[in-house]
């Protein structure tokens, strides 16, 4: 008898296993299932077979050929276009001329086909369908037959009010070729919903054989461990590709189990795979060839494929992880969780129940993933990317789901009934993320002040002095226009802490949220108010603030190059209405784009040139957010960030009837600390952390805070770092002064700065910095969440990062071939402290 193996199926229920395999070349025990159905027919001595093929059909057919290697002889045929079961059948009509059998490639059974066969010819039906008992029908065909085998009643896939039997079809079918006179050419037909009713309407006689033995369809991720531990724990009756041996354990040709390896329970070991003394293995467990389990793995009851690679100390727990996957040291897999080809789980990363990841993608170490990975390339080992940021992908890594979630578990950290601020950028993108925000806010009980898009400082300041108790900010990353990035401030309108994010993360990670009654979910108030509320409040405090006697005698010329961001509205009408004789340029807002080096470059040019021309006082660059500016001064030459912050010191302390405190990161280069010995001013050394900063410009018993990246904020105005009150302080000191921008420049000494990133371990970082802070200590050095280490004229700064395996190392010399090479000496230098 000739039989028809289908064998187009996708498998979407199988994924992630099965987006570069077809569902029949899914391994169970370290073989095709399709493979498994080959072998049961081999052994009733049906060996003349037609393979019906679709998704992925070169897969199937490179892998089986004509049959030879397998004993038997195939044919295909092969659909364009998904037929339906009764569709791909007919298409392989020109080899089907006598009574033949059809088996899915998808399922594993012991049926005895023999026995199929034999009723099929003795009840002399044009088809005969395979049935068996089952505890679930909901997800078959059910059946009922009378006494003599006749099929009286079918349903396909019923409820559990529709459900009138537990019998259900296998897929199994005896068919005469004269059935196939029912089926269309080339259209989509069903054996179960269109065949078979018409063969009951015509009275053709259609019998059903309750079948005995073993069958499970491998259609769903629970069935594949399934019939995979049913397979290996003898079940199933069917030849195992390596037989069992004592305890259970079945070892493949090459295999290697070292002393001191524990088993429990049965264990199936593919071809030339290693267990490393000291790993545990509770069956029923099945580990592909090529495999390495090293010492301290455990695994319990998981399916582990080909050329995978599991870590000392890696716990695997109920899981599925496909072929040349590596689980990393002490990474821990959890019930459930399906990890598709080619990835890689970091150390000591955790994988939630029933996560599933696709194929090649990175888990970073330490990271924490509890919701499935299909997008994006990597997970990263927190929900923070640092700097009180969360970032991704847009509409890839973050989602509006995502951004829920996130709103939901800010909201739970804070007392239910409080107001949270919310912004964002004139993106489409940050404006979907926002929204969803926005829905998950109020449903811990939080009310949601909606500012549209209003300047991160406005933000700031709204937060701050409004009835918030934290505020968000949505913007497109200013590095990579495909990357949102959630910047989430305090009640002080400061970034979050550490130990705030460390809180959000957890309630994330763990889906910790609070979730309020209905009548208390939170309020959204949105539409022009709130936003005009915070602009109006902002204004205040700026024109309570500047002396505009002195701007409108001058009145003075400047020019500002708005980005097209944020502050363009609100900024042109506060400088016009202080005196200010403004000539704007890229005023119009329009959707975040990244600030490329290129197109800065070019700006500057641009801004450079039309100062000068008009005779302007100075001209600034913002940034889209309004929270940085670069300076230009009245002949077109750029101020670098850290030559800008020294001017803005000098002329502070100029104008200052007292000593004027200043806070600067300790990554300021040295002679900005030379110059507060100017008339007995200080320098207050801050941490090189942009969290600390933000906070630092909250604080008012600094009279200036720069961060050497042309962010400077004034206690008068505590909005964070803003471009707009800056620029109106700089042209203050300026008119105070009576002198020219480029001459207060030209008091700046001369310096020379190299910055490099050095790569080190995580797990040697704090060892490094250990031997750093011995440095520092020994030689006069500071330590400061980084360490400021000085050797003559000769100043070198190395600062840990908080989120990557990285030191970023800054060295001040006397030339910029010195400042290089002695950034590369201390690169080599942590390098050896790693290693020795």
């Amino acid at each position: 008898m000739l039989a028809v193996v289908m064998a187009g199926g996708e498998g979407s229920r199988l994924r992630p296993l099965t987006l570069h395999r077809p569902k029949p070349m899914v391994p169970i025990l370290n073989i095709p299932v399709m493979q498994h159905i080959i072998n049961l027919l081999k052994q009733h001595n049906i060996t003349d077979i037609v393979v019906t093929v679709h998704y992925l059909a070169s897969v199937i057919e490179e892998y089986f050929g004509d049959g030879s290697d397998f004993g038997v002889h195939i044919r295909y045929a092969l659909e364009e276009t998904p037929l339906g079961t009764a569709g791909s059948v007919k298409n392989a009509r020109q080899y089907l001329t006598e009574p033949f059998l059809i088996i899915s490639g998808d399922a594993i059974t012991d049926i005895n086909l023999s026995k199929v066969i034999r009723f099929h010819e003795e009840r002399k039906a044009k088809a005969t369908i395979v049935l068996v008992h089952v505890e679930n029908p909901l997800e078959y065909g059910v059946v009922i037959t009378d006494e003599e085998g006749h099929v009286q009643r079918f349903l396909e896939k019923p409820s559990w009010g529709e459900v009138f039997s537990d019998t259900v079809n296998t897929g199994i079918y005896l068919l005469d070729p004269s059935v196939l006179d029912l089926i269309p050419e080339g259209k989509p037909f069903d054996f179960s919903s269109e065949v078979f009713p018409q063969l009951l309407a015509r009275g053709d006689k259609m019998v059903g054989y309750v079948a005995d033995g073993y069958w499970c369809d491998v259609g769903s991720l629970p069935d594949y461990l399934r019939a995979s531990f049913d397979l290996a724990e003898g079940r199933v009756n069917l030849p195992l590709p390596h037989p069992r041996q004592s305890q259970g354990i079945a070892v493949g040709k090459g295999a290697t189990i070292e002393p001191g390896v524990l088993t429990f329970g049965v264990v199936y070991l593919g071809d030339g795979c290693v267990i490393r003394s000291g790993a545990v293995l509770h069956g029923p467990t099945v580990i592909g060839e090529n495999s390495i389990v090293e010492s301290g793995a455990t695994i319990d009851r998981s399916v582990i494929w080909n050329n995978c690679l599991i870590s000392n100390n890696a716990s695997i727990n109920g899981a599925i992880i496909a072929k040349q996957c590596s689980i990393r040291r002490s990474a821990i897999i959890a019930q459930g969780v399906v990890i598709g080809d080619g990835c890689t789980i970091g150390e000591r990363a955790v994988i939630h129940s029933n996560v599933k990841i696709w194929p090649d993608k990175e888990v970073e170490e330490q990271a924490t993933v509890s919701s499935s990975l299909i997008w994006g390339g990597r997970a990263r080992r927190s929900l923070f990317a640092g700097h009180a940021t969360i970032s991704g992908l847009a509409n890839v890594e973050l989602t509006p789901e995502l951004a829920a979630k996130v709103g939901a578990a800010y909201g739970s950290m804070l007392p239910a009934g409080s107001a949270v601020l919310v912004n964002r950028g004139h993106s489409k993108a940050a404006r979907m993320i926002k929204r969803g925000i926005v829905s998950g806010l109020p449903s811990a009980g939080i009310d949601v002040i909606d500012t549209s898009s209003v300047a991160v400082p406005v933000a700031r300041y709204e937060t701050r002095e409004g009835p918030a108790k934290g505020g968000i900010h949505v913007r497109m990353s200013p590095y990579d226009a495909r990357v949102v990035d959630i910047k989430l401030f305090d009640a002080n309108g400061a970034d979050v802490s550490k130990n705030t994010e460390r809180k959000i993360a957890n309630i994330y990670l763990r889906e910790d949220v609070r979730r309020v009654p209905a009548d208390t979910i939170g309020a959204i108030y949105a539409g022009l108010e709130p936003q005009q509320r915070a602009e109006q409040r902002y204004r205040n405090t700026f024109l309570k603030h500047v002396n505009r006697n002195l701007i409108e005698k001058a009145q003075p010329t400047i020019i500002v190059d708005f980005s097209n961001g944020l502050f363009a509205p609100l900024g042109q009408r506060l400088l016009r209405e202080i005196g200010i004789n403004l000539i704007e340029l890229n005023a119009i807002t329009l959707e975040s784009e990244p600030r490329l080096e290129e197109k800065i470059t070019g700006k500057l040019r641009t801004l450079g040139a039309v100062t000068r021309a008009v005779g302007a006082r100075f001209g600034v660059l913002f940034n889209y957010s309004g929270t940085r500016l670069t300076v230009v001064d009245e002949l077109g030459g750029t101020l670098p960030s850290w030559h800008a912050l020294a001017v803005m010191m000098l002329l502070s302390w100029q104008h200052a009837a007292q000593a004027v405190p200043v806070g600067l990161p300790l990554t300021a280069p040295r002679l900005i600390e030379t110059l507060s010995q100017y008339d007995g001013h200080r320098v207050q050394v801050l941490a090189p952390d942009p969290v600390v900063l933000s906070g630092a410009t909250m604080r008012q018993d600094l009279a200036l805070i720069g961060d050497g990246a042309g962010g400077f904020a004034f206690p008068e105005l505590p909005s964070g770092f803003d471009a707009l009150f800056t620029t109106v302080h700089l042209l203050e000191l300026l008119l105070s002064a009576d002198t020219p921008l480029s001459k207060v420049a030209a008091q700046v000494p001369p310096y020379h700065l190299h910055s490099i990133d050095a790569y080190c371990p995580w797990e040697r970082k704090g060892k490094v910095m250990r031997r750093l802070h011995e440095t520092a200590q020994e030689t006069g050095g500071r330590s400061l969440q980084g360490v400021r280490l000085a050797s003559g004229e000769d100043t070198i700064v190395i600062v840990p990062d908080a989120d990557k395996p990285l030191f970023h190392v800054q060295a001040e010399a006397q030339s910029p071939q010195h400042a290089a090479a002695l950034a590369e000496h201390y690169v080599d230098m942590i390098r050896t402290y790693g290693e020795s």
